[in-house]
């Protein structure tokens, strides 16, 4: 269908709903809302509106539903698939305003966040009232709890904790027609027909507005170890995950190259973390109950390396050590974003992902011999990251040409193995030519008529994960 553009008439009406000062259109608000990590699309949105309410949410939907406006939610935009672009003159539905977080239950261990609450805003709140909301990354800083109940947000504790569907409890949705939809309320135990709620969570805004969301809490973690090891290859570091977990419950799992960690110690300040070199490095956290768990981890290092699965390795001694060494891992992609980088969020099995990273490896250095590979990720649980780095000497226009050719092969390999195209992102603008690659025809036909029936008239978020 086709989209109307936003006029003074509806411009009026949205400053009557929210306020003359709540409704944006200057070029540099437009920008900076229009857009997220990806940098890849020109922002053009007509418009920003910013309510303070879910009532205010209702009826912005309702106007642009009368008025066949689309709509684009928008959080903290630091996601990478291109989801929250508004490049077609859309209206930007900015939830900054929606920053609550409130009625908390100690009984229940549940909270209350505004879709505009920042994810650290809620682990602080959690610590504060002695709990945990443990879903963490990178971004936490800016990222809001609507965005990442829209993208089913992961992280670096995905294998102990789960992705963000694990922790809601409740959520609150503007459908396309502007009706709220109040989803399980908080329940442990609800049967009665479709979780509906499930089918929000990750659907990248499509079928409706988050507005609020109830969150589950958890027991505080104890004081944590951090391990880095290196290994001569990715066999080797699946080795080591099946052996530590095995013994000991880790709380993350994750992973990194050689070549990731110069790049990190070159621009970041920081000390390798110690003098052997090898081809992939572990990096595993887990809590210390007692001394008994470190002498365990102690002894599992000792048989890793003398099966020739580690080569070398560094234990915490200190939580500020712990945060140094977690550095080594977190702070990968922000070093490379000064190359341009031409990223990919992939997944398969976990049991496959050394014959997976090899398959893809070979197939863009065979290609592209020229570029700059550089890996890391959340291997516990399957999710890899491939960056390729923009050559100095190539033009931008040139070098997300062959990316589009070596996306292709990748989502070739993806779908052999059984993978996902986006695991954790989303898919959005980036990849939503490639979904059949990991969804049947089926599948897509399935998801277009769930869309119709939340989103009757094609408002919410249109073009985004698949065309209707």
């Amino acid at each position: 269908m086709t989209l109307a553009a936003i006029d003074n008439i509806v411009l009026t009406a949205l400053e009557n709903i929210v306020g003359p000062d709540r409704v944006l259109t200057g070029t540099e608000d437009l920008q900076r809302y229009g857009c997220d990590w990806t940098r890849v699309y020109t922002p053009n949105p007509a418009a920003v509106v910013l309510p303070d309410s879910i009532e205010q949410v209702q009826e912005i939907v309702r106007l642009a539903a009368r008025e066949g406006l689309a709509i684009v939610p928008s959080g903290g935009r630091t996601g990478l698939s291109g989801g929250a672009v508004a490049s077609n003159g859309e209206l930007v539905l900015a939830l900054d305003r929606l920053n609550y977080v409130e009625d908390f239950s100690s009984i229940d261990r549940t909270v209350r966040c505004g879709a505009g609450a920042v994810t650290e805003q809620l682990q602080q709140y959690a610590m504060e009232r002695g709990l945990f909301y443990p879903v963490d990354f990178a971004s936490s800083g800016s990222s809001q709890i609507g965005g990442n109940v829209s993208t089913n947000a992961g992280g670096i504790k995905v294998i102990r904790h789960g992705m963000t569907r694990d922790w809601v409890a409740g959520l609150k949705v503007v459908n396309g027609t502007g009706e709220l939809l109040d989803l399980n309320r908080g329940l442990i135990k609800n049967n009665a027909g479709y979780d509906l709620r499930q089918l929000v969570i990750g659907a990248e805004g499509t079928l409706g507005v988050v507005v609020e969301a109830t969150m589950r809490l958890t027991t505080p973690p104890q004081e944590s170890a951090v391990l880095v090891l290196g290994a001569p290859d990715m066999t080797s570091i699946m080795h080591v995950l099946r052996t530590y977990q095995d013994s000991i419950e880790l709380s993350a799992f994750e992973f990194f190259s050689e070549l990731a960690l110069q790049k990190v110690v070159e621009h970041q300040g920081l000390q390798r973390p110690f003098e052997t070199a090898t081809e992939f490095y572990a990096l595993l956290e887990f809590e210390q109950r007692d001394e008994k768990v470190m002498e365990q981890a102690m002894s599992l290092f000792e048989y890793c390396a003398e099966q020739g699965w580690v080569l070398d390795g560094v234990v915490s001694q200190s939580l500020a050590q712990a945060e140094s060494l977690w550095r080594l891992r977190e702070d990968i992609s922000e070093t490379i974003s000064r190359w341009t980088p031409y990223k990919n969020d992939i997944s398969t099995v976990i049991s496959r992902v050394p014959e997976f990273l090899a398959a893809v490896e070979a197939v863009v250095s065979e290609n592209y011999p020229q570029f700059e590979i550089i890996w890391f990720g959340h291997i516990g649980d399957g999710n890899v990251h491939l960056n390729v780095l923009k050559p100095d000497d190539l033009s931008m226009k040139d070098f997300q040409q062959h990316c589009t050719e070596v996306s292709k092969w990748v989502f070739d390999i993806v779908q052999h193995y059984g993978g996902s195209i986006s695991a954790e992102h989303g898919v959005g603008l980036l990849k939503k030519d490639y979904l059949h690659y990991s969804r049947s025809e089926l599948e897509v036909s399935i998801m277009r008529q769930i869309k119709k029936v939340f989103d009757p008239h094609g408002i919410m978020n249109p073009g985004k994960i698949f065309d209707i």
